[in-house]
């Protein structure tokens, strides 16, 4: 009886010494748990927002250390196992804005949702694949060589939003599937009839309307112009084609697709260059020249394919940015009589104010 009342004895003290070990770790894991939510909880160390690049390819660690290097956070090692928590792996690159005294834990969360910055680089509607290469050229948000120049009237103006890091290339491609999106989606829907025979044509005149006028509402008047002069056929005989070309032929005559003179100040179009065949002066040629003369936007695509209903075949300057439009030779020599009255009492004012 003794003997087995000692066992009982030694049994039970075994698994009491078990149970104490077990509510041991129980509390110092459940302390870590408390006092790891806490670390990572904790406001960081830097005072101000700033913004953070994480590299395409970086690791954790890899970016852990920055992290603690530029002052961030105080612990790399709390970091990396924070982000071992959402996957170790899920750390997006990106330019990222870290609030003023950011936690661990906001720093991660921000790094794994992928909510990086976006920069805004705008292509303004008509400008030139030139103009257009020259820009993403400049970028400093861009990265990698300079892609080919693609053809003109290949990409769609507008403001494409980037991250830091992208590839120039990248971003041509993506003006140009925009394009391509948009050129066949208003194809599509384009009035029956028009005297344009491919997606192409309609581009090509889209950017003559696009550089016709910049009054948006002037669009489907101005391109309902050109299309009756194609479908009666008459020459378009229109000015930003010849400036177009004189600027193919002689660059040093040019700026940002304008017409200068040999100070470098913008100037009117000379007879002599009304008279050059360049192969894009509509003056000279038949129908649409060769190629577009620059990008239309979406608006002047939708106007072109869309005409305004008018017999118009004539359009001219009305002195308040805009143009009046006729259907007659009559109409339009009485509207350009107005213009050149308009014109020479505007100089007269200029001098006079010298």
């Amino acid at each position: 009886m003794a003997r087995a009342a000692a066992r009982r004895s030694s049994g039970g003290g075994f698994f009491s010494f078990l149970f104490w070990i077990a509510v041991l770790a129980g509390a110092a894991a459940l302390f870590g748990f408390f006092y790891f939510t806490s670390a990572i909880g904790r406001p960081g160390p830097y005072a101000e927002a700033r913004t953070f690049m994480v590299e395409r390819g970086d690791s954790g660690a890899t970016i852990a250390e920055k992290l603690e290097t530029d002052g961030l956070i105080s612990d790399a090692l709390l970091f990396r196992i924070a982000n071992r928590l959402h996957g170790d792996s899920a750390l997006q690159a990106g330019e990222y804005q870290i609030p003023a005294n950011a936690s661990v834990r906001t720093i991660v969360e921000l790094m794994t949702s992928g909510d990086a910055l976006q920069h805004a680089i705008t292509f303004p509607e008509g400008i030139t694949i030139a103009g257009a290469m020259k820009i993403i050229q400049e970028s400093d948000v861009l990265t990698g060589d300079m892609p080919e120049a693609p053809p003109e009237g290949s990409i769609l103006p507008d403001t494409y939003h980037v991250q830091r890091g992208m590839t120039r290339a990248a971003l041509l491609q993506q003006m140009r599937d925009a394009r391509d999106q948009a050129v066949t989606e208003i194809w599509a829907s384009r009035q029956p009839n028009l005297p344009l025979a491919t997606p192409d044509d309609l581009v090509n005149l889209a950017s003559i309307v696009e550089r016709e006028t910049g009054v948006a509402s002037e669009r489907p008047l101005v391109a309902a112009v050109f299309v009756n002069r194609l479908r009666r056929p008459m020459r378009l005989e229109t000015d930003p084609t010849i400036i177009y070309g004189v600027c193919l032929r002689n660059p040093d005559r040019c700026r940002d697709g304008r017409l200068v003179d040999a100070q470098g100040n913008r100037r009117v179009i000379r007879q002599s260059e009304i008279d050059m065949n360049t192969g894009y002066n509509t003056y000279r040629i038949d129908g649409l020249p060769p190629t577009p003369i620059a990008n239309p936007g979406r608006a002047a695509l939708e106007a072109t394919a869309n005409p305004a209903q008018s017999n118009a075949i004539f359009f001219v300057a009305d002195g308040t940015g805009g143009h009046v439009f006729a259907s007659t030779l009559a109409e339009h020599q009485a509207n350009v009589a107005r213009w050149r009255q308009i014109e020479a009492q505007r100089l007269a004012a200029e001098r006079a104010g010298r």
